[in-house]
């Protein structure tokens, strides 16, 4: 650059930035659009070679939507030179292989050369063979000069591009145009034109600023990947060097390559100076090294003009030589280049800590452990660090297992609880709260954060209750030992009370099982239900929480994977459930009414009915014990028509036509063991926001049953079992509904003072009955206040039945009894309707019968197609009926008759009903005005004959043919979709029919009101627990509630064990073993090869060796100069020996022998 002129004397001085240049306003920025291809926009920025990093990275994190990285790889080199092709091999597989597992970025030029461009297709290469776009998510930047690139001048836009078209030609060869398969480019302008290395200086700084940054649990490491080639490649190495960046150098990639690695294999070679020497030794070793260094740039670089700053750069890396790590690729395989990345990461790591002044005895291990929980790498994790040579204490693996949790990687959770990790120690509420807090911002962090909003709300109301009462919220356990509700004490936690934080959880397994399974991350939640007990329930948990989660998830691929994990989970608890129950029947029928501490006090009856757990139903043992429970003490073989005589003659019951049990069920089977209390802060939160129904528990001291005589205790096993209340229940309902046709049909007399008849009030009371029971059975239905025993009762379908068919009946009886001019001729049909209610609700009972249950499920399916149906006939009915109308009848003021013959006549033209008298005009009517105001028929147009009937033509054919065949096809595709399935729907449907008759009194409506009274003494006034109860709800206490769960998970184990050796005897796993096995001889077959390529070049070596002594020895032996003292050695074999005698000048001597071992290789 001129700076001054002088009587046109120029003096000219070395560019420098900061000096010939001036700051502006970037004018290159926004989305980049490569004409030609179909992918996805490119972000682009120009800026100037001093940015701030923080500025950069902020701008690539927020504006741009990377993610922050877990790892920074930098290939230098290999600019315009052509790259090697194993080299390229490693950068498609391997590299690209390992960013995508440690979530890593890759920077490079960005251009289409060399290096930049082999990534660039590595990484297409890599997007379209990925499975989905989440699996592809590989981010490559390019940071490149901006006075380098081709074409630049299209970026220019003062306002921002989106897009800039940018056109790129000669795609086939190298060039400096941008490559298209990169994220991002950072376009670095230092105001130099056609020169590299403007943006070394900026990288440098941003990969420093990027390794010190907190993203997740660590902190992000950087390494550079030394493809190096060219002069300012080493300057930059060597300014990263000093920065503390590990640099990994591939031998044989290029000039520099090999020179790095020659300078440290040589160097190394040479014994370094003791300290105790003198300084002119020190210099004199100095100016060795420099010398050889020297010899080295020179014969790698040839025509290198500034050798020495190359000497001092040199040098200066020889210093830093820890940092250094070389990657033979004729001698390491591509399997151990993630190997070779991860020593070189530790390397750096362990020196930066090393400058911090940190130490620890298993630093080392520690760094490469966490290295190897950021790559994903079990493997190396399994061979080199748990191999059982290192004593792993709970400190060193703690910081890793919470990285482990966090970024979903269960394997390295798995081995880090077998090698010496407590869980019970690690896991505090302090740490769980972390955990829930490192949610991403998904449905479930959106919906936790809107529970905790309310939850530490002050405004929020709750239910109050007395001390003797039940719990506000039963499902989170009794209230605080100090009189303070439990909502109270955990609003206070909430609110800033902190010292229950460093409590350690009382069952972590579950807490992290629940944490897991809220993320739908299935390895991890299997894993945590491995170890955690109570296996069938919290399986059923899993199962309940997800299928809840996927009704609120809106992305169709989260909300299948949900249902998947959920249907897996049922699949386990349903296995579990079998080998308990194949193991005792006894404790596997208690393993189903034991209440659970740690899961709110629900069953796994209970769980499995609020997850729809049909298949789990469907287990035989679950049905004996509703068999059971159905049958009371009552054989289950016993025929129904014994039952009906017992039931109108009690006194067959004293007699042996009916069989019953010797014991009742009995649960002493189960042992006892101490047992911890249950936590009151983390699982109650789950089981309270998806709503598990709750009925209410009984201990193991309530379940002393009073011993009456013998006819009053065979009174009560007869009266009192659910198969009694249900066959008097159906007998009593039956009577009702003849009673209640014969009020209708012949004495439903006129209003007061005529009526109603004496018959008539026996119904009403009647009703007043069934009234009282559904009041009964909606305070029973396990709502924890008034409204959500009401949510709960009218969710399920019977019961929304039996309150239409009571206010149906209550609005008849108003107008009935009312004296209103109208209202007895109202109410008659309203009464008919609501007999008709009536009679469908006795649809109900089928559901105890095996062949007719599933057609119940059946008919309620099919009634939902029917109203997709009429949608779409809906639409066809009006477009007809509008347009036959207006056709036929060009005026008609009756509202009535035209909305008759838009929509109820072309309904029934689907049945066959055509009126051919309109059509053909065979009709009584009249065309005058003033008679058809006055209601005379109309006669119809026509004019329009033929289109009528072309119309009528396509609505027959649409809805008789196309409808009406669609309606049969959706039909049958319902019906053999539950029919397949018949069993395991009414398996589940039994359940729901036996726990209502259960509950219910063994007197029927009317009857029933003297139970309600006998029930209102016993349980308001005297305070009495049920006994019935204890068939579906059992409280247990320390040693039987510990050796239950001692027994569920030994099956579990031997389960697990037994799934185990089936998988590893699979043909699968047998594939697996022999693909290992024929890649292991192939690597063999490789080294093999590699071998005696050597041994070629060796042996070849070896004749020229040979031949040239032969000559040598020829010259020696005819010339005079030398006599020969010995004779001429024989040939022996393979080895040969030489003994020669020179003479120089005066002084003669013997050359020594050389032994020659020729080896002869066939292949």
């Amino acid at each position: 650059i001129a700076t001054r002129d002088y009587f046109s004397s120029a003096m000219v001085c070395q560019w420098d930035s900061a000096l010939h240049t001036s700051e502006y306003p970037t004018d290159a920025f926004g989305e980049l659009k490569f004409a030609g291809a179909g992918h996805r926009h490119s972000h682009f920025i120009r800026l100037s070679c001093d940015t701030p990093a923080k500025i950069v990275f902020d701008l690539m994190t927020s504006d741009w939507g990377l993610s922050a990285p877990n790892l920074v790889l930098s290939l230098v080199g290999g600019g315009h030179e052509k790259v090697k092709g194993w080299v390229r091999e490693v950068l498609r597989k391997d590299l690209v292989r390992a960013a995508q597992s440690t979530g890593a970025w890759i920077m490079t030029s960005g251009l289409s050369e060399g290096v930049g461009r082999c990534v660039g297709e590595a990484v297409r290469h890599h997007r379209a063979a990925a499975s989905s776009p989440s699996h592809s998510k590989v981010v490559a930047l390019g940071v490149a000069p901006w006075g380098l690139v081709c074409n630049r001048q299209q970026l220019v836009n003062p306002k921002g591009s989106f897009p800039a078209r940018y056109y790129v030609q000669n795609t086939s060869q190298d060039s400096l145009y941008l490559d298209k398969n990169y994220q991002g480019f950072l376009l670095v302008d230092d105001g130099s034109v056609n020169r590299r290395g403007g943006e070394m200086c900026f990288l440098t700084n941003l990969e420093d600023y990027i390794s010190h940054q907190r993203t997740g649990i660590w902190v992000n490491y950087n390494t550079q990947l030394g493809h190096v080639s060219l002069t300012f490649h080493l300057q930059r190495m060597d300014a990263s060097l000093k920065k503390v960046t590990p640099w990994l150098v591939m031998d044989g990639s290029g000039p520099a390559a090999d020179l790095i690695t020659e300078l440290l294999s040589d160097l190394n070679s040479t014994s370094p100076p003791v300290h105790g020497e003198g300084s002119n030794t020190r210099e004199s070793s100095k100016a060795e090294l420099g010398d050889r260094v020297r010899e080295m740039i020179k014969r790698h670089f040839p025509f290198e003009k500034t050798v020495e700053e190359l000497v001092d750069q040199a040098l200066s890396i020889y210093q830093n030589r820890a940092l250094i790590t070389v990657f033979h690729g004729d001698q390491d395989g591509s399997d151990d280049f993630d190997n070779v990345v991860l020593k070189a990461l530790v390397r750096g790591k362990l020196i930066d800590t090393a400058c911090k002044q940190v130490s620890s005895s298993t630093r080392e291990y520690t760094e490469e452990l966490k290295l190897a929980v950021a790559w994903n790498r079990v493997d190396i994790a399994k061979s080199e660090l748990f191999n059982g040579d290192i004593q792993w204490k709970y400190d060193d693996l703690e910081e890793s297992m919470t990285d482990a949790l966090v970024n979903n990687k269960p394997q390295f959770v798995r081995i880090f609880t077998e090698n010496g990790l407590n869980v019970l120690d690690y896991l505090t509420f302090e740490r769980l709260e972390s955990l829930y807090q490192s949610l991403p911002d998904t449905l479930v962090y959106t919906q936790l954060q809107t529970y905790l909003s309310e939850r530490k709300s002050p405004s929020t109301s709750h239910p109050t209750q007395s001390p003797g009462s039940k719990s506000s919220i039963p499902l989170l356990g009794p209230s605080s030992g100090h009189g303070v509700s439990l909502f109270e004490h955990v609003t206070k936690l909430l609110q800033g009370e902190c010292a229950y934080r460093y409590q350690k959880c009382t069952y972590p397994w579950t807490s992290l099982f629940i944490w897991a399974v809220l993320q739908n991350r299935s390895e991890m939640a299997i894993f945590f239900w491995e170890m955690a007990e109570e296996s069938v329930l919290s399986a059923l948990g899993a199962c309940k929480i997800l299928r809840e989660l996927s009704k609120l998830e809106d992305e169709a691929e989260t909300k299948q994977s949900m249902k998947d994990l959920a249907q897996t989970f049922e699949n386990l608890a349903h296995d579990v459930f079998s080998a308990c129950y194949q193991s005792s029947e006894e404790s596997a029928f208690t393993l189903l009414i034991r209440t659970s501490q740690r899961w709110g006090g629900v069953t796994c009856l209970q769980m499995a009915v609020a997850a729809d757990a049909r298949y789990f139903f469907s287990q035989d043992g679950v049905q004996n014990l509703l068999s059971r429970i159905w049958w009371g003490d009552m054989s289950s073989r016993t025929e129904v028509w014994r039952l009906v005589m017992s039931f109108f003659l009690p006194p067959l019951i004293y007699t042996n036509l009916i069989t019953f049990r010797l014991g009742t069920f009995s649960f002493s089977s189960v042992l006892s063991s101490p047992f911890p209390p249950c936590p009151k802060l983390f699982s109650p939160l789950i089981i309270v926001f998806f709503g598990i129904m709750y009925f209410g528990s009984v201990t193991e001291s309530d379940h002393a049953i009073p011993k009456y005589p013998f006819i009053f205790h065979r009174w009560q096993q007869f009266w009192f079992a659910p198969v009694t209340s249900f066959l008097g229940n159906v007998l009593m309902y039956f009577l009702f509904l003849f009673l209640f046709a014969y009020t209708l049909l012949v004495e439903f007399k006129p209003p007061p003072p005529n009526g109603p008849a004496p018959i008539e009030y026996v119904l009403y009371f009647w009703v007043f009955t069934l009234v009282c029971e559904e009041i009964r059975q909606s305070y029973n239905v396990g709502g924890t206040s008034f409204s959500q025993s009401m949510k709960l009762y009218i969710s399920d379908w019977w019961n929304k039945c039996d309150l239409t068919a009571i206010i149906l009946f209550c609005l008849g009886l108003i107008c009935r009894c009312v004296m209103f001019p109208g209202s007895y001729e109202f109410g008659r049909p309203v009464l008919c309707v609501d007999y008709m209610v009536f009679a469908l609700r006795l649809i109900h009972i089928f559901a105890v019968h095996k062949q007719l249950g599933p057609k119940i499920i059946i008919v309620g399916k099919m009634v939902k197609d029917v109203f997709f149906f009429l949608f779409f006939l809906g639409v066809w009915l009006m477009a007809y009926g509008v347009a036959n109308q207006a056709l036929l009848y060009s005026y008609d003021p009756r509202p009535y008759w035209v909305f008759r013959r838009v929509f109820y006549r072309p309904y029934l033209h689907i049945y066959g009903q055509i009126p051919l008298d309109e059509l053909d005009g065979e009709k009584t009517c009249t065309n005058n005005v003033s008679l058809i105001q006055q209601g005379a028929e109309p006669c119809p147009q026509s004019e329009a004959n033929w289109l009528v009937l072309i119309l009528l033509s396509i609505y027959l054919l649409v809805t008789n043919v196309l409808l009406l065949n669609l309606l049969i096809a959706m039909f049958s595709y319902t019906f053999n979709k539950v029919q397949e399935n018949s069993d395991v729907y009414w398996k589940f449907q039994r359940y729901n029919l036996i726990v209502e008759y259960h509950s219910r009194p063994c007197l029927a409506p009317p009857l029933i009101i003297i139970s309600h009274l006998h029930l209102f003494i016993k349980r308001i006034i005297l305070k009495k627990p049920s006994l019935k109860i204890k068939h579906f709800m059992l409280k247990l206490h320390g040693m039987k509630a510990s050796r239950l769960n001692t027994w569920e998970s030994l099956q579990k184990e031997n389960l697990l064990s037994t799934r185990s050796k089936k998988l590893r005897d699979s043909d699968t796993e047998r594939l697996k073993r022999t693909s290992t096995k024929v890649d292991n001889v192939l690597k063999q077959m490789a080294e093999i090869r590699d071998h005696d390529r050597r041994l070629r070049v060796l042996e070849s070596q070896l004749e020229y060796c040979s031949s040239s002594l032969c000559w040598i020895m020829e010259g020696l032996t005819q010339s005079n100069m030398i006599k020969s003292t010995h004779p001429r050695p024989a040939h022996r074999g393979a080895i040969f020996s030489l003994s020669l005698s020179c003479k120089k000048g005066h002084n003669s001597g013997t050359i020594l022998v050389f032994p020659f071992h020729f080896y002869k290789h066939y292949v």
